[in-house]
């Protein structure tokens, strides 16, 4: 066939068929166009979910930046540090110089390769240094042997590109603080959270429809009556309930009566029981700790002495049954309902995070002014909570923690209780 006779051929035939051709153009064009813009929003979903706090693009909270990006390491569901951007490191010093190497085969959400130049871990008692594009270097002021999960913490490049699933895709701040935040997938799913000063405001704000789901809510009694709304639960296993005994509180001083409180409490209908302040799903967590269960023989030194108990709001029922039960035991109970940590106090309860490593050194040492709540001053806890983080053998911390929560439990600067049930609120 000659190039000429082609060429007729080919005229003729769009001659013929040019309407139906130009359709096809169009149609080709239009599915296109479908397939790439409008079909994903048609199946993708878009969810708005309420936060209460005030936080900065520095400060994400971490059911957010967790979905954007994640640290130089992270842990499995006991606690075990695993590489992430990290894959290896190493300590040749006792745990006060730590070495990374980062994971080429990681990227940033642009498809950039990871360089340590990139990595903005900042902290006031570590000097941080970047031998080459592969590898950063931490020299610590002491020997800390839970430094890699402290990297956990996600990490950001310029513009809040990450590694993680989602993206973001807008953001308003008022005054530095973020109103709103929409993240977006591959899949085009959206998430966007609204942020509220209060819990108060935040379930307003969802009977107002201005949000689709509210998580980790512990009291719904606002929404019992509700229809068409779906309530899911699960248990807090990284998080404890308890009351912290002020140990400097001369009514409080002697351990007797702090053992006396704690056994007069009915802690079997509260929920799931936490016996210390390790989550029992934890490497270094320890279950057989005395359990404190309800026993009115042993409450006998508690008799005429006069408790107030101060509460944050979503816990004011279990005070009240608290309350109820110190009364029973003699004990005189007063409610005060506040909304962070008194400055003065004789009990407060709260729902506390469970750090991620065993360490709690923050919450129980006597040099910790500030976070340690119940004041507790123990040179037995405080000599194994510093063992515990000098230590680099796994199986000879854990030994270091189980007695920890031993003398811990025995001395009571808290009365731990149960394991909280946190609800998630949504919308059909």
């Amino acid at each position: 066939m000659s190039p000429r006779y082609f060429y007729r051929l080919v005229q003729a035939f769009i001659k013929r068929f040019k309407v139906i051709i130009f359709l096809g153009v169009i149609l080709g064009i239009v599915s296109f166009l479908f397939l790439t813009f409008l079909l994903p929003d048609m199946i993708s979903t878009k969810t708005r979910i309420g936060i209460v706090g005030r936080y900065t693009v520095d400060k994400l909270p971490e059911e957010i930046s967790i979905k954007i990006s994640g640290g130089l390491t992270k842990t499995d569901e006991s606690g075990n540090v695993i590489p992430n951007i990290a894959k290896s490191w190493e300590t040749l010093d006792g745990g006060k110089t730590w070495i990374f190497n980062l994971d080429k085969n990681i990227t940033w959400q642009d498809g950039k390769a990871i360089s340590s130049n990139e990595i903005n871990y900042e902290f006031n008692d570590a000097i941080i240094e970047k031998p080459n594009s592969d590898q950063i270097k931490f020299i610590l002021d002491s020997q800390f042997s839970a430094f890699p999960i402290i990297l956990t913490k996600p990490l950001f490049k310029k513009g809040l590109l990450g590694i993680g699933e989602y993206k973001v895709k807008n953001i308003s701040l008022t005054a530095g603080y973020i109103q709103n935040i929409t993240l977006i997938n591959s899949k085009k799913d959206k998430l966007t959270y609204k942020f509220y000063p209060t819990e108060d405001r935040l379930i307003l704000g969802f009977k107002l429809g201005e949000i689709d789901v509210i998580n980790k809510l512990q009291d719904i009694s606002e929404f019992v009556n509700w229809k068409k709304i779906n309530i899911d639960h699960d248990i807090g296993w990284n998080n404890f309930v308890g009351i912290f005994l002020n140990t400097e509180n001369e009514k409080l001083k002697e351990k007797v009566i702090r053992q006396g409180l704690n056994y007069s409490i009915n802690k079997a209908e509260m929920g799931e029981r936490a016996l210390g302040p390790i989550s029992p799903f934890s490497w270094g967590y320890n279950p057989q700790v005395k359990p404190y269960e309800q026993d009115k023989e042993k409450i006998k030194e508690i008799k005429d002495i006069e408790i107030k108990l101060s509460t944050l709001p979503n816990l004011l029922k279990t005070a009240e049954k608290i309350a109820k039960d110190w009364q029973e035991a003699g004990i005189k109970t007063e409610i005060e309902v506040v909304t962070s940590v008194p400055v003065d106090y004789d009990a407060f309860l709260a729902t506390v995070d469970i750090p991620k490593d065993p360490d709690q050194y923050s919450l129980w040492h006597s040099t910790q002014t500030t976070t340690n709540i119940s004041r507790l001053a123990s040179p037995r806890i405080d000599k194994l909570l510093e063992d515990g983080r000098t230590e680099l053998d796994q199986e000879t911390r854990k030994k270091i923690y189980l007695d920890f929560q031993r003398f811990l439990v025995e001395d009571v600067p808290a009365i731990f209780l149960y394991h909280p049930t946190f609800y998630t609120i949504s919308r059909y």
